[in-house]
C-alpha cells in the first residue's frame, strides 16, 4: 500500500538496513574522503533534515555534494524530479531507490532519507539516519571548516546520549507514532509521553539557552527539526494538539533562536514540509488539500534567549552564507 497505509497500520520505526559507517579510517571499508560521497536528502524529512544541518554548521559543503529530492515521494521511492530531466545530475538516476538496488538487488525494505552514496559505483552505502551525523561531527574532523563547532563533544557524549534517547524516544519517534496511530489506544500510548517530554524539555530550557552546556549539540539539532514542524503539520496532521508550539513560551524562544542562528533556519523549506505531510501520507489526509496556515512570520520574531548566556559555537564561529544553489526559495521561507 506505501504511502497509502499510514495511519491504517500499525506505526512502526524501522531500523536501518544499511548501517555501514564512512570513517577516518575506512574500517567499514568506505573512507572519508572529498568528493566521493553525495548525501541524499529531503527538506520536507526530519532526519534527513538533521544531516543537511549538520552538513552546513561543519562547513562540509565543498567535500561531500547535496541532493534535494521532490517532497512529493510516490510508491517508487524518493524522485529526482526537481533536476532537469528528473534525474539527478551526479548520480544519474531518477529513483533513490536506484541507488539502493545497485547496493543489493530485490532489497525488501522501504527506501529512505538521508542516505549516504557512493558516487563512483552509485550504491548506497548508509541510511542509518542516527549514525550518520555523529560521524559527520566525529569521523569527518579532517573535512571540517575552519571554526567548525564541537556538535559531539567528548567530555559531554553521555549527557547528549540520554538527551537525544529520551527526545528521540517521546518526541522525534512520539508524533509519528501518535500521526499513524490505527486506533485510539496507540494514540493516547503516544500522546501523553509526547507532552510530559515537551513539559519537561521546557522546563530543562528554561534557565539554559541550549539542552547540553552552554553551545549547541547534536542534541540541538535533533530537537529542532521536530520542533521547527510541530505548528505546520503535527498540531493539525498528527493530531499532537494539546498546544502549539507558538503558545508554549519557553520551547517556542528557543526554536525561534535556533531557527535565527546560521544553519538551522536557512535549511528549513516550509512548502516542502507541508507538501510532503498533507500531499503523502494520503491514509490520513485522502484529500491531499494542504492548510493555508499557520502564519509563519513569528520565526523571524525577537526571542531574547541571548539573555540567557551561551555561545552558539563554542570557540568556533557561524557558517558563512548559504552555497549557491542551496537557497531555500522564497515559497519555503517565513
Amino acid at each position: 500500500m506505501g504511502n497509502r497505509a499510514s495511519g491504517r497500520r500499525p506505526f512502526t520505526r524501522s531500523r536501518s538496513h544499511f548501517a555501514d559507517r564512512v570513517t577516518a579510517d575506512g574500517r567499514d571499508g568506505w573512507p572519508v574522503a572529498a568528493g566521493r560521497y553525495r548525501l541524499v536528502a529531503s527538506r520536507a524529512c526530519p532526519w534527513a533534515s538533521r544531516a543537511v544541518i549538520s552538513r552546513r554548521l561543519l562547513g562540509l559543503e565543498d567535500a561531500l555534494s547535496l541532493a534535494l529530492v521532490d517532497p512529493l515521494q510516490d510508491d517508487r521511492s524518493w524522485r529526482f524530479t526537481l533536476d532537469p530531466d528528473g534525474r539527478d545530475p551526479v548520480l544519474g538516476i531518477r529513483f533513490l531507490s536506484e541507488a539502493y538496488d545497485a547496493r543489493e538487488t530485490g532489497y525488501p525494505g522501504g527506501v529512505s532519507v538521508p542516505a549516504l552514496v557512493d558516487v563512483p559505483s552509485g550504491k548506497l552505502v548508509t541510511n542509518d539516519f542516527q549514525q550518520l551525523t555523529l560521524d559527520f561531527a566525529t569521523e569527518w574532523t579532517a573535512l571540517h571548516r575552519p571554526g567548525a563547532p564541537d556538535l559531539y563533544p567528548e567530555a559531554r557524549r553521555a549527557e547528549i546520549d540520554e538527551v537525544m534517547a529520551d527526545v528521540y524516544r517521546d518526541v522525534n519517534n512520539g508524533v509519528y507514532r501518535a500521526g499513524f496511530a490505527t486506533d485510539q489506544d496507540a494514540y493516547d500510548a503516544a500522546f501523553g509521553p509526547l507532552f510530559d517530554r515537551l513539559d519537561r524539555l521546557a522546563d530543562r530550557l528554561s534557565d539554559r539557552r541550549y539542552l547540553v552546556g552552554d553551545t549547541l549539540t547534536e542534541a540541538d539539532i535533533r530537537l529542532f527539526t521536530t520542533l521547527v514542524r510541530f505548528d505546520p503539520v503535527y498540531h493539525g496532521h498528527f493530531k499532537c494538539n494539546r498546544f502549539k508550539l507558538a503558545e508554549d513560551p519557553v520551547l517556542w524562544a528557543y526554536a525561534k533562536d535556533l531557527f535565527q542562528t546560521p544553519g538551522f533556519g536557512d535549511t528549513v523549506d516550509f512548502h516542502h514540509i507541508k507538501q510532503h505531510y498533507y500531499r503523502v501520507h494520503t491514509g490520513i489526509n485522502p484529500t491531499g488539500i494542504v492548510p493555508l496556515g499557520p502564519d509563519l512570520s513569528g520565526w523571524l520574531t525577537p526571542h531574547h534567549r541571548e539573555e540567557l548566556g551561551g555561545r552558539p559555537f563554542g570557540d568556533g564561529t557561524p557558517p558563512g552564507p548559504v552555497r549557491p544553489g542551496e537557497e531555500v526559495p522564497p515559497s519555503g521561507c517565513p
